[in-house]
């Protein structure tokens, strides 16, 4: 057997939990990098497998990308020497979209093929691609070829209003903008925190980049250069996963290092159904711990500062182990519950529902279509015990929920496509077996 997880569950797990670099501030830094005319210096970046894929596309354009140190990462744009990502590096990483920017920025024309990634919905890329329009960048897509073609107009500037907003699509048209002839804005841009990262690393180097709620004011900017490392900033989706893990189980963790606004929404559902935190100031550490028995919960995802669509399948399997039947409504994404039918492998009650909504096309942050049918919520019942069981991992976090409820259920349980949850998460088995949980890669 190969790329699975064999998982023993079933113990209360506790300890502490060191967290590695966000990698959905690695990914685009990384990218970013790429525009600065000299070598960067980037600590803290994650040894994950979408870093290491985007590395792998790097190097295929012909520029530097290397670990110096165990976490430590060099990037050099100067040499690059090719403008057209190639399919097999863009189907495997959906970041490689981003590298618009870099490859305009170099050439002034480029060829981008349609980005891989999880399966986790449409992730229409449309808002993005009239976002570069209207900055003047003149796209075009072939369908025989699969691919984009982008030119860069003489004069890069203008304004753009996210019709809804995008996490992806800000943080693209923020680093198409940093050479831009005039003034643009951004309109209705995305709120996360690691957007406000990316916009640090870049003034860092000399761009002209404010934010004001959500605009977004980009000034011209002749080059970036820095003259220290930039360390990136811990995962918060990493965190909530060993926070759920520790709570399902009736044990404790401490989680080092991130800034309380960082989980705020998240602490606050965690109070709600009565599970423990402390947050330590002085060291930035949250202290989740298990005193009593969970109440039930009704969520909806919403991008920040709203309770994260990456969160909520960790949190499914914690309601599982709740008095009552809770409630998930998926807003972002509409193909985010794959996870459930591998759930349902372990024994948990989970039932697809329908709760009426005035306006969909307003309410869902995807692209609604009224003809389409859509699983959009899910009732988990409580005080399940869960058994072991074989699952298969279908995406990212989908795959941390699983592990999580195998360590949770009773028995043994063999979770195929370790692979895929180690495009977002550093050393996993280590980190588990830190907490005294039973798994191994097989």
């Amino acid at each position: 057997m190969e790329d699975a997880y064999l998982i023993k569950g079933g113990k209360k797990l506790s300890g502490e939990i060191i967290l590695s670099g966000a990698k959905n501030v690695a990914l685009k830094i990384i990218i970013a990098s790429l525009m600065y005319d000299q070598e960067v210096i980037l600590k803290n970046i994650p040894r994950i497998n979408d870093v290491l894929e985007l590395i792998g596309l790097i190097k295929s354009l012909g520029a530097k990308a290397e670990f110096t140190e165990t976490n430590t990462l060099i990037v050099d744009g100067r040499r690059l020497d090719n403008n057209k990502v190639d399919f097999l590096h863009s189907s495997k990483i959906r970041v490689s979209f981003m590298m618009f920017a870099p490859l305009i920025y170099r050439f002034g024309i480029c060829y981008v093929p349609n980005p891989g990634g999880c399966r986790i919905g449409a992730r229409p890329i449309d808002r993005i691609i009239e976002g570069m329009k209207s900055l003047g960048v003149d796209i075009q897509y072939d369908s025989d070829t699969g691919y984009y073609k982008a030119v860069a107009g003489d004069r890069l500037t203008g304004y753009y209003n996210f019709p809804k907003s995008s996490h992806t699509g800000t943080e693209l048209l923020i680093m198409i903008s940093v050479f831009c002839k005039e003034k643009v804005v951004i309109d209705n841009a995305a709120l996360e925190p690691e957007i406000d990262e990316l916009i640090l690393f870049l003034n860092q180097g000399g761009a002209k980049i404010r934010r004001d709620g959500k605009k977004i004011i980009i000034l011209p900017c002749k080059e970036l250069r820095r003259q220290e490392p930039f360390e990136i900033i811990s995962d918060r989706n990493e965190a909530i996963t060993y926070a759920c893990l520790a709570l399902a189980t009736k044990g404790d963790v401490f989680i080092s290092s991130l800034p309380y606004k960082a989980l705020d929404i998240f602490v606050k559902k965690v109070k709600e159904i009565g599970g423990g935190v402390k947050y330590i100031e002085k060291t930035n550490t949250f202290y989740f711990f298990y005193q009593g028995a969970l109440k039930s919960s009704n969520i909806e995802t919403a991008p920040y500062p709203g309770f994260m669509t990456d969160w909520q399948p960790n949190w499914a399997v914690l309601m599982t182990q709740s008095e009552k039947e809770s409630i998930i409504h998926e807003r972002v994404f509409e193909n985010r519950f794959l996870y459930v039918e591998e759930l349902r492998k372990l024994g948990a009650q989970i039932d697809f529902i329908k709760i009426p909504v005035k306006n969909p096309a307003e309410y869902f942050f995807f692209n609604f279509d009224p003809n389409k049918k859509y699983n959009q919520a899910i009732r988990i019942k409580g005080k399940q015990l869960l058994h072991g069981g074989a699952l298969n991992i279908t995406d990212l976090r989908a795959g941390a929920t699983l592990a999580i409820a195998a360590l949770i259920a009773e028995g043994e349980s063999v979770v195929s496509g370790a692979s895929i949850l180690e495009r977002g998460y550093e050393n996993f088995v280590e980190k588990v077996k830190k907490l005294g949980g039973e798994i191994k890669k097989v």
